[in-house]
């Protein structure tokens, strides 16, 4: 099992590419692989390898699994966050003037988990190298949306771009979507398994009793973990 720490100096990369924050698409998706193939005896093989993750990591598994089927032979999407296009957020006005005030990384640590994952999303989907001093643009400018920037964001939601991956989706052994029936991020989640459906794609879809965070290790331990004992291939000749 490998556990690739990969926040950001906002707390999240978003698992995307970006020019001031970093690639951590390619970095999961190919440069861990790579390293740990090369320094553990490991079956280097697509089929014997699975990418799971809850919430952003979530979001981070149907990102990466859909573009880059050629490396996971089984997906697992815990609680996946972000899977449609992304509203404006907590942007009023002490939102803004809260934004405002940050002058530097540890001044933007000390904002609230949700308007520091807007800085995560802006640094991951709408990266700025010219706007210092947090180098990305956020959907609100001076109390007015900016539609070009929410486009942006727009377009790193997976519920828009997953049409174009059904082909690369079927080469998977299975895919798993589970979420909690509290959980506000159980709509997009099911709607990912109805378009997966839609287009034959086997996978299962479980809603269960909890809420975003509550029983995440339990599922990790009792049904994360047995999904890719039967999933994935373990054989060898080596």
């Amino acid at each position: 099992m490998v556990l690739p720490d990969s926040k950001t100096v906002h707390n999240g990369s978003m698992y995307s590419r970006s020019v001031t924050t970093g690639d951590f698409e390619t970095f999961i998706a190919r440069d861990l692989i790579a390293y740990v193939d090369s320094h553990y005896r490991t079956l280097a093989q697509r089929e014997s390898r699975g990418l799971a993750g809850h919430s952003m990591g979530g979001y981070g598994t149907s990102r990466i699994g859909m573009k880059h089927a050629d490396m996971f032979g089984a997906l697992y999407m815990m609680s996946p966050c972000c899977l449609s296009a992304r509203e404006v957020g907590p942007m009023d006005g002490a939102a803004l003037s809260a934004l405002d005030a940050v002058k530097t990384p540890a001044d933007s640590a000390a904002l609230p988990f949700l308007l520091r994952a807007q800085l995560a999303t802006g640094a991951a989907w709408s990266p700025n190298p010219k706007n210092p001093p947090l180098y990305l643009d956020l959907p609100v400018k001076d109390g007015k949306v900016r539609p070009d920037i929410l486009a942006k964001w727009a377009a790193n939601a997976p519920l828009a771009f997953v049409d174009q991956y059904i082909g690369d989706l079927r080469r998977y052994r299975a895919i798993a979507i589970d979420v909690g029936d509290k959980d506000g991020l159980k709509g997009d989640a099911q709607m990912l398994h109805t378009i997966l459906d839609r287009n034959g794609i086997a996978n299962s879809f479980e809603i269960y009793e909890g809420d975003h965070t509550n029983r995440v290790a339990w599922r990790f331990q009792d049904q994360v973990i047995p999904f890719f004992d039967r999933h994935l291939d373990f054989a060898t000749t080596r």
